[in-house]
């Protein structure tokens, strides 16, 4: 089942008959979606639906199959770090992408390493104004950040890449509540940066606030896919997340 478009345009980000597997065993089976650019999709389930598997074969990061588009390149074929020069940018479920004993400037400089020298400048002055307090942390290892300070840095590393497009593995994972609106703010600014934006989220109504669409996986096949505000339907919701296509 595909994520159809919203529009006539071209979309950023286009993945086909997206696979994943871990040794011999196949845990994502044939997906497909789009992307556009200024658009965030949400992908929703519970734990074991096939959502970061989903994410790790499209950033390369898990063993899988299928097309992955950045706009006019073909990345399916490629490695995990040729796929970030390509404009694939991905943060992993528990800020994976963070080195935790180097300082938070450090964190950052290690991202913007990709981008020629005279384009570093303007992207990190970017981060820095989504996530204010990474400036304030500037010299403080990144080990020793609270849980929503380290979110943000592990969004501002990817962002260094300067990406079409951005992966986001469970943004909210046991963050407190005050986060949610800075991550919120962020992603509009992304969104109106043209960024497009693919979100695993288990938290429904996070995923309303912030997504223009939705898909609902279930065994790492796609059961439902909408509109942000069918997810206001509680009860078809629950039903596509025990894998019952409502």
């Amino acid at each position: 089942m595909t994520v159809a478009g919203k529009d006539s345009r071209n979309p950023i980000l286009v993945c086909r008959g997206m696979r994943a597997r871990y040794s011999r065993i196949e845990v994502v089976h044939g997906i497909d979606l789009d992307v556009h650019a200024g658009e965030m999709v949400a992908l929703l389930g519970s734990n074991g639906a096939g959502k970061s598997s989903l994410l790790g074969a499209i950033a390369g990061t898990v063993s899988g199959q299928g097309s992955v588009r950045v706009g006019d390149n073909e990345l399916g074929r490629m490695a995990a770090h040729q796929r970030a020069y390509h404009g694939l940018a991905f943060v992993p479920e528990q800020r994976g992408n963070i080195f935790s004993t180097m300082s938070v400037a450090e964190n950052i400089e290690l991202g913007l390493r990709m981008l020629p020298p005279e384009a570093r400048g303007e992207c990190e002055e970017m981060i820095l104004s989504l996530f204010p307090i990474l400036k304030q942390r500037s010299v403080s290892s990144a080990g020793v950040l609270s849980g929503g300070e380290q979110q943000m840095l592990a969004i501002g590393i990817a962002l260094g890449r300067n990406p079409a497009a951005l992966l986001l593995d469970e943004p909210t994972q046991g963050l407190a509540p005050a986060i949610f609106d800075i991550l919120e703010n962020a992603f509009d600014v992304l969104r109106q940066r043209g960024i497009a934006l693919l979100l695993a989220e288990q938290n429904v109504s996070f995923a309303e606030r912030v997504s223009d669409r939705y898909m609902v996986l279930s065994h790492g096949e796609t059961v439902k896919v909408g509109d942000k505000g069918d997810l206001r339907d509680i009860e078809a919701i629950a039903q596509a997340f025990m894998g019952v296509d409502a």
